[in-house]
């Protein structure tokens, strides 16, 4: 099945609103298995937008069009559908009733213009909005499907879980599965270089994303059954870790906080963190991570400050937080950027203390502006804890 996604509005042309709901549409179709080709976007006009539409109709199977739902005259996406199908809307009874009660428990008059939200065509079945007055549209023609659900993130989101996302599942007939591998310490490129045999396999698929947490890689897997499926996904993921071995920290929704706290407390370890760099952020991060309750025991934040900041700088930042903090491991990030053209770009390290063990190193020269670079460093601080915890006798 290949698919297509138009968002609808003027608004979204102008920069007024980010769409933020192709990403998560994209997101789903590709965890279905569903190819998506092309998106667009296009403003509150009907020749353009009908223009738009047949296109897709012609050269896809499913286009999913989110927005144009509404009541006032901008919202055109029924017109739209119901024009290039060649077929009148009408009033259906039963929707008018729930647009009405939508109305009626809040104690509002309903304005004449939200009855539109209760027409249909023929060939559409009404997708009920929990979250809002306007009802979606499923479609099904000439062996194609429109879909059309409401704009705003949350009632799409609602609307795609309980309606489209089970009728497209029985559609591909199929068991799709899953995996996200994380990894760090690698290139985007690099990563693509060692896995290379395996991206153009067709299934299990592979697909690489770089993410503030490293790069990424989804393995799906599509079968008859759970279990073919489950099979081949971890016959899959066991060849692709066995290449990048430890550069791989977690899988799905792991965190480099959560791995690593739970490192820590199954070792029985506490940790104590100093910071001159990130302004409070790693502290934050592990005071407020489930996995790390009742192995972190504090942070010390420090101004940043460029004089004297090196390997032994970090070194006594992370032996004081251990003291102070009677910690079994200090942690200890030091250093300074800046994003001024005519300043040195700065450098950060990175610090690991335990009473008889002491390890640091400078962070790698990292891209980005001033936030990006500390929000990676700290992951940097992560992993090399991680890796610090893990080189312990057991």
């Amino acid at each position: 099945m290949k698919a297509e996604i138009i968002t609808s509005g003027t608004e979204l042309l102008l920069g007024e609103v980010t769409d933020v709901n192709t990403p998560f549409l994209a997101g789903q179709l590709a965890a279905l298995g569903i190819d998506l080709y092309y998106s667009s976007t296009v403003g509150d006009n009907f020749r353009r937008f009908s223009g738009v539409l047949r296109q897709a109709w012609e050269r896809s199977d499913l286009v999913i069009i989110t927005g144009g739902l509404g009541p006032t005259q901008g919202d055109i996406t029924r017109e739209v559908i119901a024009g290039m199908l060649g077929e009148k809307t009408r009033v259906d009874a039963d929707l008018k009733k729930e647009v009405e009660a939508f109305f009626s428990r809040r104690g509002l008059e309903m304005p004449e213009n939200n009855i539109k939200q209760a027409t249909v065509i023929p060939s559409a079945v009404a997708l009920h909005n929990a979250a809002g007055t306007a009802p979606g549209w499923w479609v099904e023609k000439e062996g194609r499907i429109i879909v059309t659900m409401p704009g705003p993130p949350a009632e799409m989101q609602e609307m795609w879980h309980r309606h489209v996302l089970p009728r497209l599942r029985e559609k591909s007939g199929a068991v799709i599965l899953s995996r996200t591998l994380k990894t760090w310490g690698l290139s985007e490129g690099k990563v693509d270089e060692l896995v290379t045999p395996y991206l153009g396999s067709a299934n299990p698929t592979l697909a690489l994303y770089a993410r503030p947490d490293g790069i990424n890689l989804r393995i799906t897997a599509k079968a008859a059954t759970e279990a073919e499926a489950g099979a081949m996904l971890a016959a899959r993921e066991g060849e692709v870790r066995e290449i990048l071995k430890h550069h791989v920290w977690g899988a799905d929704a792991a965190t480099l906080e959560g791995v690593v706290g739970k490192l820590l407390c199954d070792r029985k370890l506490s940790l104590a963190v100093s910071e001159s760099l990130t302004g409070g952020r790693l502290s934050s991060t592990l005071s407020g991570t489930p996995e790390v309750a009742g192995c972190f025991k504090g942070g010390i934040v420090l101004t940043t400050d460029a004089s004297g900041v090196g390997n032994e700088n970090a070194a006594a930042m992370a032996r004081s937080a251990r003291l102070q903090f009677g910690a079994d491991i200090g942690l200890a990030i030091a250093g300074f950027y800046h994003d001024d053209p005519g300043a040195p770009r700065g450098s950060a390290f990175i610090a690991v203390d335990m009473e008889k063990e002491s390890r640091s190193a400078e962070a790698p020269g990292l891209p980005g502006r001033v936030p990006l670079r500390i929000s990676r460093t700290i992951n940097h601080a992560l992993i090399y804890l991680r890796d610090f915890i893990e080189s312990l006798p057991a």
